[in-house]
């Protein structure tokens, strides 16, 4: 009888074992996407800041060749205080496209003035912001596919059990908002 009780005792002990460490490297695996998610999501800030910091050079070189075109400007400059103060993803997207529309009309701009797309100073700030629009973007995709990473894996069950234990809830997605996806319209006529 002594036997099979400490038979008994061993498998219960061993399956014990087994699920403490699976729960263990459930939560750890957990604990590691979450990580994976914030560290992609300051890259993203990152790249938005490099963005904001070329902002006034590009700013102060158009002004140069756009005096009357100081809304823009204006535009520029609230939308990359929006973006500066963004604290959540989605606020970071909706302060992006902010930021992205007011560009994209400072470069309708910039086509009424060939002697501007011809100076050094501004090719050579294009071709920087260009290249940080291209981080922005791979940033993003890695960021959003981390978030799915994460939140398929805290739904996902048994997981999802572990995951409601212990507080982790689903990341956001950085979306571009709707109005991002409109084309911007510029009119000059009445400023000229």
């Amino acid at each position: 009888m002594k036997k099979g009780l400490l038979i008994t005792l061993g498998v219960i002990i061993v399956i014990i074992v087994i699920i403490g460490g699976s729960l263990m490297g459930a939560y750890n695996g957990l604990v590691g996407e979450r990580e994976n998610v914030t560290a992609k999501l300051k890259n993203i800030d990152t790249d938005l800041q490099r963005r904001a910091d070329l902002i006034p050079n590009l700013v102060s070189t158009v002004k140069g060749f756009a005096e009357q075109e100081k809304t823009i400007m204006a535009n520029i400059t609230d939308a990359r205080a929006k973006l500066s103060g963004a604290t959540t993803p989605a606020t970071k997207a909706a302060a992006n496209d902010e930021l992205s529309g007011a560009l994209s009309r400072l470069l309708v701009v910039v086509e009424a003035y060939p002697n501007l797309k011809s100076d050094a100073n501004f090719r050579q700030l294009m071709d920087e912001l260009a290249g940080t629009e291209n981080r922005i973007k791979v940033s993003r995709v890695d960021y959003n596919n981390a978030v799915q990473l994460y939140d398929t894996h805290i739904k996902t069950f048994p997981t999802s059990i572990l995951a409601g234990m212990f507080g982790f809830e689903q990341a956001e997605y950085f979306e571009a908002s709707e109005s991002s996806k409109e084309v911007p319209n510029v009119d000059f006529t009445s400023s000229k």
